[in-house]
């Protein structure tokens, strides 16, 4: 099974039962009415993306329509379409919420939760990738398709619908990620910006990568073909990976190759530091 499949739904179950939506709506809603009375000029936005929404799936929803509507695609029909994906698999919700918090979690220039929420372009690129995903998958490719472009245009992220992303992922800055469409990435990933998970030119079917748990992919890193990235590896920044990663490895250079030592939880502790 892929890590989207056996990864995802354990931990998905685990933190749906433990509140983990509810405890991001409320402190979200908690943040974004300190935020207005603070600051009173962007009160009417605060209120217009969070505070007159009654769900968190409500407010999901309007987020997206109001990053990537266009002239095809008017915000209305975007938050339509949100809006049924989420009715129809209420996990996305879940993982929505679990990416904010890793970017709490993990990013120390965020403050609150307002920040993914209202301004991370890693978070927005996530959000709308998860719900080009679930139009992937009820058949309707090219819905899917127009979302992925404008989300390319408006975040210089590119992330293919078909490609099985599992929960609690970071993308920081973001710019310049790319994810092709056979790729799968497990839990509890940290990916910099200007990462490539994608094919090598030679290969077609199934070629691209498989990043395990709990992986921090540094900036510009290249990782290319259908290879396997252990639980917990560490790809060092402007590393090209050509070859399988074994977990709890640390690669680095151009092609990558093992150095240092192992880095327990290195996507939360985000430590990019090569040691002998």
């Amino acid at each position: 099974m892929t890590p989207e499949d056996n990864v995802a739904a354990d931990t998905l179950n685990a933190r749906a039962s433990s509140g983990l939506q509810d405890r991001v709506w409320s402190r979200l809603r908690l943040e974004a009415a300190s935020a207005a009375a603070g600051e009173p000029v962007l009160a009417s936005h605060l209120n217009n993306a969070i505070l007159r929404h009654d769900r968190f799936m409500d407010a999901l929803a309007h987020r997206v329509a109001d990053k990537i509507a266009d002239a095809q695609l008017d915000a209305l029909q975007l938050n339509d379409v949100a809006q049924a994906a989420f009715r129809a698999e209420p996990g996305l919700a879940d993982r929505a919420a679990a990416d904010m918090l890793a970017v709490d979690e993990r990013d120390p220039a965020c403050r609150s939760l307002l920040q993914p929420f209202l301004y991370f372009k890693g978070f927005h690129a996530l959000l709308c990738y998860r719900i080009a995903h679930w139009l992937w998958r009820e058949e309707r490719e090219t819905l899917a398709f127009h979302i992925q472009s404008r989300v390319s245009e408006r975040f210089g992220v590119d992330i293919n619908p078909a490609a099985r992303l599992g929960c609690g992922i970071m993308i920081d800055h973001a710019t310049g990620v790319t994810i092709g469409e056979t790729a799968v990435v497990g839990d509890d990933v940290s990916i910099l910006h200007e990462v490539t998970l994608g094919g090598t030119g030679t290969e077609d079917g199934d070629r691209h990568p498989k990043i395990g748990r709990g992986v921090l992919i540094g900036a510009g890193a290249k990782v290319l073909g259908n290879i396997t990235v252990g639980e917990e590896a560490r790809i060092a920044a402007g590393s090209v990976v050509l070859k399988p990663v074994p977990a709890r490895c640390t690669v680095a250079g151009v092609p990558a190759v093992p150095v240092g030592g192992p880095c327990a939880e290195p996507s939360r502790t985000m430590d990019q530091t090569l040691t002998g």
